[in-house]
């Protein structure tokens, strides 16, 4: 079986899959597993510039988290975010003194760590962006923009099955050619563009708080990611980009994305930072609207997972590749061991 794409969701179907007995194979078009899950590395420093944080709903991703931080993959992040906004300063609805906590947690000593952990043992290639799938009467060929259809090694040039662990515009163009519903389904997923620019400065600034939400102007998320658990290096913080914002300066230059960006922070008290990094995620909010988890057809043995299925959170990828998984184990007419 084919997952294509080694983010969370991918990572969660194919270990689901592994535990029922059936062989996959992850490709990917980044060089590392984890998606948003995702760390920028440079020469001294480091940076989260994906997802922030995640939280627990669920008891059975309450039990893999326990994992992780039972293996040193992730921990609590003990932040009280503050909100930004026409009144000033205040902090997050749920941070009162009486209110329930809200448990935060991020990867250690990375956002990336967790799902470093769930690929160390799966066969990924990375570098392999697929373009095109192909289906005859033996199964399913992969293309990549890097390899052509000279994908597969082994005994068998075909897959009995694919999943698409993708964000929904590209999972979208692949099924496209083969399924018309599944193509729906992800072309209703609504996703949206976020800027993200990750400051290093030689001392911390002296700010009122390590997090915030903006909910005024270009910016929507703030962080001091040095403050995270296991960090280390460089003092480096984090700026998101508003969702809409990003959507209108999507084919903006970098250099006038982040002046934006640095004077609306600065609006807040901040230094100019000693140094900067731009990276745009092209597809990175999710509108919560599909809550069905994945998609799967039986017939073409073609299915969709990723966290626009389940929410838009971390939790929401792990646990929809887990529940395709479940619903690809579940049809299968063939003993799990024998098929590609």
């Amino acid at each position: 079986m084919a997952i294509v794409g080694a983010g969370l969701a991918g990572l969660s179907c194919a270990r689901r899959l592994r535990e029922q007995g059936c062989l996959v194979r992850l490709f990917d078009k980044s060089g590392a597993p984890g998606g948003r899950m995702a760390t920028r590395h440079g020469e001294g420093w480091q940076c989260d510039h994906g997802a922030q944080y995640f939280t627990v709903r669920d008891p059975d991703f309450q039990q893999e988290v326990a994992r992780w931080i039972a293996a040193g993959r992730a921990a609590a992040w003990p932040v009280r975010p503050a909100v930004l906004g026409g009144g000033g300063l205040r902090r997050a609805a749920g941070a009162e003194k009486d209110a329930p906590a809200l448990v935060r947690y991020v990867g250690t000593p990375s956002m990336r760590a967790a799902a470093e952990g769930l690929a160390a043992d799966l066969p990924v290639s990375f570098h392999a962006t697929i373009t095109a799938l192909e289906r005859d009467g033996q199964g399913w060929r992969l293309h990549s923009r890097e390899q052509g259809a000279d994908l597969v090694t082994g005994d068998s040039d075909r897959f009995d099955a694919v999943v698409l662990a993708l964000p929904a515009p590209q999972a979208q163009a692949l099924a496209a050619p083969h399924s018309a519903l599944l193509a729906r389904r992800a072309d209703a997923a609504a996703m949206h563009p976020c800027w993200a620019l990750m400051l290093r400065y030689d001392l911390p600034p002296a700010l009122p708080f390590e997090a915030a939400f903006v909910n005024s102007g270009p910016l929507r998320w703030i962080a001091r990611d040095s403050a995270k658990p296991g960090r280390g290096g460089v003092e480096t913080w984090l700026l998101h980009a508003e969702s809409g914002w990003s959507s209108e300066h999507r084919d903006s230059d970098a250099q006038a994305v982040a002046a934006e960006l640095l004077a609306a922070f600065s609006a807040w008290g901040a230094p100019a930072p000693a140094a900067w990094t731009a990276h745009r995620w092209l597809y990175a909010q999710t509108e919560a609207g599909d809550a069905s988890r994945h998609a799967w057809d039986p017939g073409l043995r073609l299915g969709l997972a990723g966290d626009w299925l389940a929410g838009g959170r971390v939790e929401g990828a792990w646990l929809s590749g887990r529940a395709l998984a479940d619903s690809v184990a579940a049809s299968c007419s063939q003993p799990p061991a024998d098929r590609p």
